[in-house]
């Protein structure tokens, strides 16, 4: 059994104008926003054997926060420059090439690629936007990551911070 979380990065701040894209960090809302859904995350027992995160400061800050909050060690997240402005087939090649002792594989990335690629995954359901901090979640009755499928996952949630706030 293999088990994928797609997670959005954290809200990030536009107040520095200069920084290059890949520098912005997270902002109060993304601060706030990310323990609460490693919280939400630990509480339901979803617990990942590898984070696998962009190395942009968006997602590294999401990816460091969310591990703190579910225990898993910061030295042990991976960051990977290819998911970074990575196409939704990247990503797929990406998620295809792990390894397979891994059975719940965490990866920490942008739009509009992870959006796209969660609607590859199921045809069970569609969805818009995977929002700031939002996880889709699936997973394939398979053995190899190399075995995944377009279409074929099992959908398990899609969770988002405004679930639990409005």
């Amino acid at each position: 059994m293999k088990t994928l979380y797609l997670v959005r990065h954290a809200k990030s701040s536009w107040e520095e104008v200069e920084l290059a894209d890949f520098d912005r960090p997270l902002n109060n809302r993304g601060k706030k926003n990310a323990p609460l859904m490693g919280k939400i995350l630990k509480k339901s027992g979803q617990t990942p054997d590898l984070i696998l995160s962009s190395p942009a400061q968006r997602a590294k800050a999401t990816a460091e926060i969310l591990a703190g909050e579910l225990n898993y060690p910061l030295k042990k997240i991976v960051f990977e420059y290819e998911i970074y402005e990575a196409s939704p087939e990247k990503l797929l090649q990406i998620i295809r090439n792990q390894e397979n002792h891994i059975e719940k594989l965490m990866l920490v990335g942008h739009n509009p690629a992870l959006t796209l690629l969660a609607n590859q995954l199921t045809q069970t359901l569609h969805i818009e936007n995977i929002p700031t901090t939002g996880i889709f979640a699936v997973r394939w009755d398979i053995s190899t990551w190399a075995d995944i499928q377009p279409n074929k996952a099992q959908f398990l949630f899609f969770d988002y911070p405004k679930k639990h706030t409005e």
